[in-house]
């Protein structure tokens, strides 16, 4: 859970702080300190996947991933969520609706909708490796003050659907720590590694866009690839 609170904070220190600044900050400065983020988080990805003592488990869990997750649709999945939430409800905006209603349900979407919230929420969980949420929360302390700049302090609100849904998530990896070994976390945890320089890749460098979500799938493959060799041995 460390990673989590660790989320909430940097999020209420931020808004705190977009509520204080208002629109002072310039664009080119968020710009920069996004593609710094995005440089570390690229340097953290690559260190992840060097854990692995398989490649070629990475590699398979990382296709049959993206098989599965082309196949679901993931990543439309969890655009379109956002898009559901938004319509149901911000439907009456301009019409009464206030601007708290819609800095918290904007924050909340931003913030756990996304493949670094489950990935980050199931290795703090399964090592209490919180490496990966400590990244996203410097990320999300920067929109949040970006947001609460312009949206207001239902920004700051959103730390309780982080609470909820993220600690969820460390929570019930939490339970399947008798059964994960050391080999397959090694392997999850690489698969993860290419997801976040994905991740860094496309979201904050810009360079490529790349369906990250769609391989998800993949943290629960590896760990299924290593237990499956282990059994044939």
């Amino acid at each position: 859970m460390i990673g989590t609170l660790l989320n909430i904070a940097t999020v209420l220190l931020g808004g705190s702080l977009g509520l204080f600044l208002g629109g002072r900050l310039p664009e080119r400065l968020k710009g920069t300190l996004t593609a710094g983020m995005g440089l570390f988080t690229a340097a953290i990805g690559v260190q992840m996947f060097l854990k692995t003592q398989n490649p070629l488990i990475v590699l398979g869990s990382l296709i049959l991933g993206a098989l599965l997750g082309e196949w679901w649709k993931i990543e439309d999945g969890l655009g379109n969520l956002g898009t559901i939430l938004e319509r149901r409800f911000l439907r009456g905006e301009g019409k009464g609706s206030s601007r708290f209603v819609r800095g918290f349900l904007t924050a909340s979407l931003l913030f756990c909708v996304g493949p670094m919230t489950i990935l980050g929420s199931i290795q703090d969980g399964l090592t209490g490796d919180y490496s990966t949420l400590a990244i996203k929360s410097v990320l999300d302390g920067f929109t949040a003050l970006a947001f609460a700049s312009t949206l207001g302090v239902g920004v700051l609100f959103s730390a309780v659907v982080i609470l909820v849904y993220q600690g969820g998530i460390g929570l019930l990896a939490a339970q399947l720590n008798q059964i994960v070994s050391p080999a397959m976390m090694n392997e999850m945890t690489a698969a993860g590694g290419v997801m976040l320089l994905g991740l860094a890749i496309s979201s904050m460098l810009e360079i490529k866009q790349i369906r990250v979500g769609n391989f998800l799938p993949a943290l629960a493959f590896a760990p299924l690839i290593v237990w499956i060799l282990n059994s044939l041995k």
